[in-house]
């Protein structure tokens, strides 16, 4: 790489634009998207009622040991990349890369499955919208009109993220807020007009039920470690920082087990089998039957699609970003707009993912998630090994949010290790064949680029910190 180059790349500097409720904003809403909409009734036929809020109460567990590691990382080194210079910190560029590589299947994989969820929503709203059949894949009928809704609104969210991360995070606002507005309208009704005789089962096949839910919750839970991606376009205290990351995962647990909830008090396991859409079948019957409050739950839906697909962008755009920046993926893709300040390649290349995935029809959305999953729980375990490590060799690193001992972090790093497991071959909940292509395919893909990245950067991995300054 030429000196001019490095020191163009060096140059380059993000605008602190984001507030307090921007992050809150959008670590919520990329946690709390699509999945308490699209799958909520799968989970409570997989595992029952209380099975899978238990199988939600494990994974909240989890996430929260996680998230704790992840605000004082996030403030003691409040760089773009997140996990990338976290990584790279304590183990390495070698151990970085394999985390950061693996972190943006999983954010690539929100990105793709949101392409695919808004479409069937959509069909719920407008049931007769399906024209031209084009084939099948999994027994799921693929339409042009069905495939044409994903691809225009990936082009949307591209051409929103492409203008910067201030337009961004107003439209993430904007639809958080709708999302918790209606969320709350289902579970209030659903207290008033909902029949716990209703909650039977309240376990489907024991613990292998709640187990084959709980490998969905990292997934679901996918989101708050968006915030640290987007650290130095945040213009907020740091320590400040560490508390909202942890504040969106409580809420966002609570969330996910309250609309459990009200949908197992408002249908039985018959109506749920039967339901397209569950959870805006249950706001229809908790309001009377009313095909409107079950359409207002589906643009709620929407909303909530449209919100975790923005923050992936965001997240996934800026770890490509990062790993371009220590030299481990091509050059063109570790530079900023000149005026906007966002990394335009990644973000078309997260675009260009999502515009293709409805082409593979709605059996992509379990696949996705699963794969998706199990890319994220590894990115924990190193995150959660890089806290320990980092806590050994850099006692003096200043950390403004600071978890109290660093046990959280062990903690962490044997909760994830436990989730990772329940993903492998032999297990109940494991993975099956088109989830290990996936995976397999974008390791081999990441051995290309490493090995590309070798060859065409004597400095490959190569990169500064710099001190933080409250």
């Amino acid at each position: 790489m030429s000196a001019h180059l490095s020191q163009e790349l060096s140059d380059q500097k993000f605008e602190r634009v984001l507030c307090k409720k921007d992050v809150l904003a959008i670590g919520f809403g990329a946690m709390i998207g699509w999945g308490w909409v699209i799958l909520a009734g799968e989970w409570i036929l997989r595992a029952g009622s209380l099975g899978a809020m238990l199988a939600f109460v494990i994974g909240g567990i989890m996430i929260i040991f996680v998230g704790q590691v992840y605000a004082e990382l996030t403030s003691a080194i409040p760089e773009t990349g997140g996990e990338h210079v976290f990584s790279y910190r304590a183990f390495g560029k070698n151990v970085s890369y394999i985390c950061t590589w693996t972190l943006i299947l999983s954010y690539a994989g929100v990105a793709a499955f949101e392409a695919v969820a808004l479409p069937t929503v959509i069909q719920y709203i407008f049931p007769n919208f399906l024209k031209g059949y084009m084939y099948t894949i999994a027994g799921f009928d693929v339409y042009a009109s069905w495939v044409a809704v994903g691809v225009i609104a990936a082009l949307l969210i591209t051409y929103i993220n492409l203008k910067g991360i201030k337009a961004a995070a107003n439209l993430q606002n904007i639809l958080s807020f709708s999302i918790i507005t209606i969320g709350l309208a289902l579970m209030a009704a659903a207290g008033v007009n909902g029949d716990v005789s209703r909650m039977e089962p309240l376990f489907v096949d024991g613990f292998k039920g709640v187990l084959s839910v709980a490998i969905m919750t990292p997934f679901m839970f996918v989101g708050f470690d968006v915030i640290p991606q987007a650290s130095e376009e945040i213009n907020m205290p740091y320590k400040e920082l560490g508390k909202i990351m942890i504040v969106s995962i409580i809420i966002a647990a609570a969330f996910y087990i309250f609309i459990i909830f009200a949908i197992a008090v408002s249908l039985t396991e018959g109506e749920m089998s039967e339901s397209v859409l569950v959870t805006a079948d249950a706001m229809k019957r908790v309001f009377g039957d009313s095909t409107l409050a079950g359409n207002i739950l589906a643009l709620g839906g929407v909303a909530g699609i449209i919100t975790s697909w923005n923050s992936f962008f965001i997240g996934g755009s800026r770890a490509i970003y990062a790993m371009a920046q220590s030299k481990m993926l091509p050059k063109s893709l570790g530079m900023l707009h000149p005026e906007r300040k966002t990394p335009t390649i990644p973000i078309l290349m997260i675009g260009a993912i999502s515009a293709i995935a409805p082409f593979f029809g709605r059996a992509a959305l379990v696949w996705l998630t699963n794969a998706g999953g199990f890319a994220i729980v590894l990115a924990y375990i190193i995150v959660s090994m890089s806290f320990v490590r980092l806590r050994k060799i850099e006692p003096d690193l200043p950390r403004p949010y600071k978890v109290s001992n660093i046990a959280v972090g062990y903690l962490a790093v044997a909760t994830s290790t436990l989730m990772g497991i329940l993903y492998l071959p032999g297990m109940p909940s494991g993975l099956i064949l088109p989830e290990w292509i996936i995976i397999l395919s974008w390791i081999a893909l990441g051995v290309a680029f490493y090995i590309k990245a070798k060859k065409t950067f004597p400095d490959f991995g190569e990169r500064t910190f710099e001190q933080i300054q409250e």
